[in-house]
């Protein structure tokens, strides 16, 4: 009996630090997903746009040309663009399985030197991938363009989601997590097809939603989802190409086309999407970042 309320006194001493490790896993896999953005940035200011997505992207990494394409070949292919892009991370979360994870940031595009004022101004998104050598490299890589931003958002601090690391999620396997995310991707779909309110396509999103709309800055929350979507009513088909979500089941994404349709039925605009998708405490999928990105029109 003393035997057993000894190791449960030692079990309760030990919890605690426990739970700080758990933490400590947490900063140090968003530590290392933020220093590989950052390293992605300073090597475009130091070789260039090419050298820096031919390093960083994953084999099988994908950017949209203006559809989807194997990203790394397609770089490899082509001669190197002229110019100076620069970017930094301002928003960084990383799956339970520390597979994948995803950053969001400010982008300036210059002509020629990081003196010159920018010419282009923006907000890129980037899936994450670790590889088998322990590294990450870039999946899926996709942004938008939008007028010179305020201070505060183009010299942004870094910020993560509250933690639920320490919260305990219902034991999942990646395959089954995939289909759930399939099936609400495919209810999402439906919702933004359909003439609804607006609150029926909001409630497929988390509270802390980020949502990318080109030629506007990031709205982040649901409230300021609901005004950005208010000033472009109408409705969207969406064509799914890809989704994936990570090993531990919390963090998926997926991308494809779009065609949106204004209220009065006319098409208006037709482009790539991303959207990423996190479980949350309750166990239900939801949005935490959809981006589009329309395709020009063909010049006549």
């Amino acid at each position: 009996m003393r035997k057993v309320v000894f190791v449960l006194l030692l079990l309760s001493m030990l919890a605690p630090a426990a739970l700080t490790q758990k933490k400590g896993e947490r900063d140090a896999a968003l530590r290392s997903l933020a220093d590989a953005e950052r390293a992605f940035a300073s090597l475009s200011v130091a070789q260039g746009i090419k050298a820096s997505f031919v390093a960083n992207l994953a084999d099988d990494g994908i950017l949209f040309r203006p559809g989807p394409v194997a990203g790394k070949k397609w770089m490899e292919d082509r001669p190197a663009p002229k110019g100076l892009l620069t970017w930094r991370p301002a928003f960084v979360d990383v799956a339970r399985a520390d597979d994948m994870g995803y950053t969001t940031g400010p982008w300036e595009f210059r002509k020629e030197s990081p003196q010159d004022k920018p010419v282009g101004y923006g907000h890129f998104v980037t899936v994450w991938k670790r590889q088998a050598d322990g590294k990450w490299k870039v999946a899926v890589d996709l942004g938008i363009s939008h007028p010179e931003p305020p201070a505060a958002l183009s010299n942004p601090e870094v910020v993560s989601p509250a933690d639920t690391w320490a919260k305990k999620l219902p034991k999942t396997e990646a395959e089954a997590e995939r289909a759930a995310l399939l099936k609400v991707e495919s209810e999402f779909s439906k919702s933004a097809a359909a003439k609804k309110s607006t609150d029926a396509l909001l409630a497929h999103f988390a509270d802390d939603v980020r949502l990318y709309r080109p030629d506007n800055f990031p709205a982040v929350g649901r409230e300021a989802a609901r005004a950005l979507l208010a000033l472009k009513p109408g409705s969207v088909t969406l064509q799914a190409a890809k989704s994936e979500v990570s090993r531990s089941g919390d963090v998926g994404y997926s991308y494809g086309a779009y065609e949106f349709k204004a209220a009065d039925g006319k098409t208006s605009e037709a482009g790539n999407y991303l959207r990423i998708w996190k479980k949350q405490s309750d166990g239900k999928w939801k949005v935490v970042l959809d981006l589009w990105d329309p395709i020009p029109p063909p010049s006549s």
